[in-house]
């Protein structure tokens, strides 16, 4: 059996994963070669690319086109739900001491994310001390525009005839 991509839905799939993946591996430089620590925001909207990269990637190597159009509409509801995440974190949590025992805190322990990938999920800083900027824009914004980018493109697979 010969390994190609299917001609348009595949291709997006794959490089919507690759990018969820990407995105997941650039947090970790900026946090362990850069300093730059997550809260339970930052470390939940991690699991939300992950997610979003395992559900595209998957549905990249089906061949159904049914269930490739399922599974990046589950991957843009993930992507709304990430950017929900990245607003809540940048215009509330930020703006608060401390962000213990958040929504994002309880999920995270719920799944033992934190005792089982610590170095993935484990936040390492209050929301106010992660409310950083990378070349001058709030680190949230960038999610937040990865997070529409995705959504739009997971929207777009689920309109392609093949």
């Amino acid at each position: 059996m010969r390994w190609q991509l299917s001609p348009a839905s595949g291709w997006w799939l794959w490089r919507i994963s690759a990018l969820c993946f990407t995105a997941v591996g650039i947090a970790l430089v900026t946090q362990h070669q850069f300093g730059m620590q997550p809260c339970p925001w930052c470390t939940l909207q991690r699991l939300i690319y992950l997610l979003i990269g395992t559900l595209t990637g998957l549905g990249a190597v089906l061949a159904s086109i049914v269930a490739r159009r399922v599974l990046a509409g589950g991957a843009a509801l993930l992507a709304i739900l990430g950017m929900v995440c990245a607003l809540w974190q940048h215009f509330v949590a930020a703006a608060s001491a401390s962000c213990n025992l958040t929504l994002a805190d309880r999920i995270l322990s719920a799944l033992g994310l934190m005792e089982l990938l610590p170095a993935v999920f484990e936040p390492t800083a209050s929301c106010a001390d992660a409310a950083v900027n990378l070349l001058g824009v709030p680190y949230a914004f960038w999610s937040l525009g990865l997070f529409a980018a995705l959504c739009a493109a997971c929207v777009q697979v689920t309109r392609l005839n093949k």
